[in-house]
């Protein structure tokens, strides 16, 4: 039996959609992930492909429970987003989805960290085409600003890689940590794409402006790539906890004050991402399932609220939460699903996020991280006001915006409801999911304390967001852009750059000036030398010409005598 690589047969799939159309192009997309996936099914436990290269081996397939558990998640986000983005008749969009989603698959299904490296750097560039596809000004710009974030991050990771492979010998992707400074090289890489605090503005800045359909799939890969490697490579790191907890948390007050609601999505993707970072932190077997069952779940109620917003996008033209309200009447099956993201990501009993999140609040107490595991119960809070209720709210209910439309086309809707029944099958059927996970699982979800915990927040939340909203107190929905980090390279670095840039422009017109100056004497002299009774351009005689040569042999002569 022939073993393939799981990317290799999307790679192959981009380039047979590159050059198809219609029918024939939408059975190709759909087909990838579920041929994928059977490939996946069929390939042995112990399956590996190397490739020789410039004297070393690179590892193209690495099979063990991680990496299988990451690789089936990618392939059902790919097909989810295939078939939400069925409608779109953009080769640029669907050739760089699936490049995108094939390298993703190269890099958890990686052994090495060059081979890692390599697949790194194709999500980078395929990821930005989907930035970029929606066409308009800010989405260019915002595509730019992303591609310098993951290409700063690619050069750290390749360096940390090279200093790895110098002081070890060895380029195997296992359990690196921060005990040498090639470990925080790797680190501070992986951060970047997981969106550590301070780090993180580039998610939030980009995944709003890509297209309907890109963000979905930008929301599903880089940074569960990101949480893989991290749980790879730096399990049990406990400084990634108290990152972990500032990234649970932080997010919330943006999130509370934002317009955009697909901004919202992203700062509550980075939200949810901390928790995955804490429970790596924590390092314990609990702990790490906790954060890869989390990764798993995130991809599809996240996916499933991008989809929502990106139906509402689609269907009017709108995403600011001031400009929506009263679509439940002409939406109705969008609002439904929409709600069933928003119960996931809130965490409510019988749906994916609460089995998943779970994990992580027991392995923190476990740990005696007491005031972590408060600060989660926090930020377990605040992500319900601001996409449990705000999403849903403003979308759909918050007030009539006179907008009639109608659902989207059934692909999206088709889409949605898959993605809507895995949330609700993971959260009443939890042991499907834990029995795939990294280690053996020895948890029980339902039991009397974690549901009647959750059951309270999730109440207590309510009301408090009730409460605001009747006093006036919750911030409105106000048409402004809101900058946090970015605002350093979007308003500060051009600020104290501008001087220099001006000065720039300055000694180049300067500099200009004076070599055409410089040229034009050139020239003048020539001119002068060469032109019309110029010295060197006389007619110089026979006999001249003999007197010259006769001086010449005179004076040679007499330099050879002494």
């Amino acid at each position: 039996m022939i073993t393939l690589p799981p990317f290799l047969l999307f790679f192959i799939a981009a380039a047979v959609v590159a050059f198809t159309r219609g029918v024939p192009r939408a059975l190709v997309l759909v087909a990838t992930p579920l041929l994928g996936a059977l490939n996946l099914w069929y390939l042995p436990g112990d399956a590996a492909v190397t490739i020789p290269l410039l004297g070393l081996e690179l590892e193209l397939l690495r099979m063990d429970r991680m990496s299988t558990l990451f690789g089936y998640l990618f392939h059902i986000a790919a097909l989810i987003g295939v078939l939400y983005a069925l409608h779109v008749r953009d080769t640029l969009q669907q050739v760089s989805a699936l490049l995108y989603a094939g390298s993703a698959l190269g890099a958890v299904f990686a052994g090495d960290l060059l081979t890692f490296f390599l697949f790194w750097e194709v999500m980078a560039i395929t990821s930005v085409c989907l930035v970029w596809a929606r066409g308009t000004p800010a989405a260019y710009s915002a595509g730019l600003r992303y591609l310098v974030i993951q290409v700063i991050s690619g050069l750290l990771l390749l360096l940390g890689v090279m200093l790895h492979w110098r002081a070890t010998g060895d380029l195997g992707f296992d359990f690196i940590g921060t005990g040498q400074g090639y470990g925080w090289l790797i680190l501070v890489a992986l951060g970047l794409k997981a969106a550590f605090p301070l780090l993180h503005s580039w998610l939030v800045d980009a995944y709003p402006e890509a297209t309907p359909s890109g963000t979905v799939f930008l929301s599903a890969f880089t940074t569960k790539v990101a949480i893989y490697a991290l749980a790879r490579g730096f399990p049990g790191t406990e400084l990634l906890v108290y990152v972990g907890v500032t990234m649970a948390c932080f997010p919330i007050f943006f999130a509370v004050v934002e317009n955009d609601l697909r901004r919202v999505l992203a700062y509550s993707l980075v939200n949810q991402l901390g928790f995955m970072v804490v429970g790596v932190g924590i390092g314990t077997q609990l702990a790490i399932n906790g954060a890869v069952a989390h990764a798993f779940t995130d991809v599809i109620f996240k996916g499933l609220l991008f989809m929502s917003m990106g139906a509402v996008l689609y269907m009017t033209g709108r995403i600011n939460g001031s400009e929506l309200g009263g679509l439940y009447k002409t939406m109705p099956k969008t609002t439904i699903l929409c709600i069933i993201g928003a119960a996931s990501i809130s965490a409510f009993p019988l749906f994916s996020g609460f089995v998943s999140k779970s994990m992580i609040m027991s392995a923190a107490l476990q740990e005696n991280f007491n005031g972590i595991w408060l600060l989660l119960l926090f930020a377990s809070a605040g992500v319900f006001h601001h996409a449990g209720i705000k999403i849903p709210y403003f979308a759909f209910f918050a007030h009539d915006s006179g907008i009639r439309t109608s659902d989207p086309p059934w692909n999206m809707l088709l889409a949605m409801t898959l993605a809507a029944s895995l949330c609700i099958g993971i959260g009443v059927f939890p042991e499907l999911l834990y029995a795939a996970l990294p280690f053996d699982v020895q948890y029980t979800p339902y039991d009397v304390t974690h549901v009647l915990t959750q059951l309270q927040l999730l109440l207590f939340s309510a009301l408090a967001f009730v409460w605001l909203n009747r006093q006036g107190i919750y911030p409105p929905e106000l048409n402004a852009v809101h900058l946090d980090v970015d605002w350093t390279y979007r308003r500060l670095l051009p600020r104290l750059l501008r001087p220099a840039g001006n000065a720039a422009v300055r000694w180049e017109r300067a500099g200009r000036r004076f070599g055409l100056q410089v040229i034009a004497a050139l020239v003048d002299v020539v001119r002068r030398l060469h032109g019309p009774g110029g010295v060197l351009s006389r007619d110089v005689g026979t006999g001249a010409m003999v007197t010259w040569v006769t001086v010449l042999l005179a004076v040679y002569l007499v330099l050879s005598l002494f």
